[in-house]
């Protein structure tokens, strides 16, 4: 149960990060002034490198459970898999979420405010998904 604790606090602090960065992105990009830029800059910059290492420990638990127990357990079971492909959509965004930090850096933002809070609910649905998945074990 321990691996599953640690597994369960990186996961939500992994998604805190994760919920709050897209919404940096979309006050980001209604900033119209030097220093607010700047300051989102800074903000977002910290925020990705701070939530990375919880990405990294959530992925270590969750694959440490996996070969500790939970693949012989439910290795067959469909949900699984769906919920281990659900999470690689999740590190693909994460990870294309430090590309738009990048880009915010380098001012070659192209993408507008509206867009940001449409991207920010790809996490939400994401979580729904994969709690559901975990908790239910529907098939």
């Amino acid at each position: 149960m321990w691996l599953k604790a640690w597994h369960l606090v990186f996961m939500v602090t992994w998604f805190a990060g994760v919920f709050y960065l897209p919404r940096l992105f979309v006050y980001h990009a209604m900033t119209d002034d030097e220093a607010g830029n700047e300051r989102f800059k800074v903000m977002e910059r910290k925020l990705y490198y701070f939530t990375t290492p919880w990405m990294i420990l959530t992925l270590l638990f969750g694959f440490w459970m996996l070969y500790d127990y939970a693949w012989a357990a439910f290795g067959k079971m469909l949900w699984l898999h769906i919920k281990l492909l659900l999470i690689g959509v999740l590190v693909a965004y994460h990870l294309y979420c430090g590309k738009l930090v990048r880009e915010f850096a380098e001012d070659r933002n192209s993408h507008s405010h509206v867009w940001y809070r449409w991207f920010n609910e790809v996490p939400v649905v994401i979580l729904f998904a994969v709690v559901l998945l975990a908790v239910l074990k529907p098939f």
